[in-house]
């Protein structure tokens, strides 16, 4: 049995999918049981994700969890002490579950982390590795790179074998946020300032790619006591990608030719700079490590990521 949390998620909701198609014994753990739950998965109602949270009950009968519930980053936070509520879902949450896992007699716990563990930006040329000394630069990620250390000692301590995976943007199918308004902004057909940032290069992780590894981690031998980074294994300039996303909604992407220097003083100007840094800077991920330990290759292509998210996207636009 698995149990896996955030399973009404982005990324919960495609492995739930995904473990049901290969005959997996699944608990699937939310704050509401979907109205109409589909498959003969066994639903568990949990409150928001925190240090109080009883899970023994989640726990019978489990024998590897896969953690995908977390207090998200978000653009404009509004708590009073973001670092704070990220630590108290983050970190107290994640470890009381892992420590009644533990407890419970679970063999594996594999838990979804992020890249910002490693920080916001990379050099050309110069992708993060796993191995890398961690640099979070906000609560997020600090919160994620404190809840991967207390998992390791809980993984000591008790002989729980942990696996962490590390994704960038995720995107596919239902994707959300900024990622989605860039899709709907091209779908319209409407121009971007964005046609010079080509010398910049991203690795972004298609959601069936990262559901593929997530499944190979729950199983192989190898994968025990690591940690992980995922990507599609082709790194995208900003103009690469609005072309190819222009191609997959049928709307070629429409670029005008500003100069990255100018688009950076506007947006900082604008109190937009970390949103241009991100869209004109570098962040790469070196994935040969995860490749080779695990014998594993990215089975979706970029195009066809794009065009999956692309495709749900027409479909929701036109119900």
């Amino acid at each position: 049995m698995i149990l896996l949390t955030g399973a009404t998620g982005f990324v919960g909701q495609a492995l739930l999918a995904r473990l049901a198609q290969d005959g997996r014994a699944v608990r699937a753990v939310s704050r509401r049981r979907p109205p109409t739950p589909a498959g003969p998965t066994d639903w568990v109602a949990m409150p928001d994700l925190g240090p109080d949270n009883d899970w023994r009950t989640a726990l019978a009968g489990v024998e590897q969890v896969v953690h995908t519930a977390a207090r998200v980053h978000v653009m404009h936070d509004t708590a009073a002490d973001p670092l704070a509520e990220f630590r108290r879902a983050n970190v107290e949450g994640t470890l009381a579950l892992a420590r009644q896992a533990a407890a419970a007699g679970v063999r594996r716990f594999v838990f979804v982390s992020s890249v910002k563990v490693h920080g916001e930006a990379t050099a050309p040329g110069q992708p993060f590795r796993a191995s890398d000394t961690p640099a979070p630069q906000d609560a997020y990620g600090l919160s994620k790179w404190e809840a991967e250390q207390g998992l390791h000692a809980i993984a000591q301590a008790t002989g729980m074998a942990v696996v962490i995976v590390r994704p960038p943007l995720v995107y596919g199918p239902g994707v959300q946020a900024n990622f989605a308004a860039l899709m709907r902004w091209l779908a319209r057909g409407r121009p971007l300032p964005l046609g010079r940032v080509r010398d910049n290069r991203r690795s972004l992780v298609a959601l069936g790619n990262l559901v593929d590894l997530l499944c190979v981690c729950l199983d192989h031998p190898a994968a025990a006591g690591q940690t992980f980074l995922v990507s599609d294994g082709e790194d995208l300039s900003t103009q690469d990608l609005l072309r190819r996303l222009g191609q997959a909604l049928g709307r070629p992407a429409q670029l005008w030719p500003v100069p990255v220097l100018w688009l950076r003083l506007a947006a900082a100007g604008l109190g937009r700079g970390a949103a241009m840094q991100r869209l004109s800077g570098s962040l790469q991920l070196d994935i040969t490590p995860t490749c080779q330990r695990l014998g594993w290759r990215p089975p979706v292509s970029v195009d066809q990521g794009l065009r999956l998210a692309a495709e749900a996207l027409r479909q929701r636009t036109r119900s």
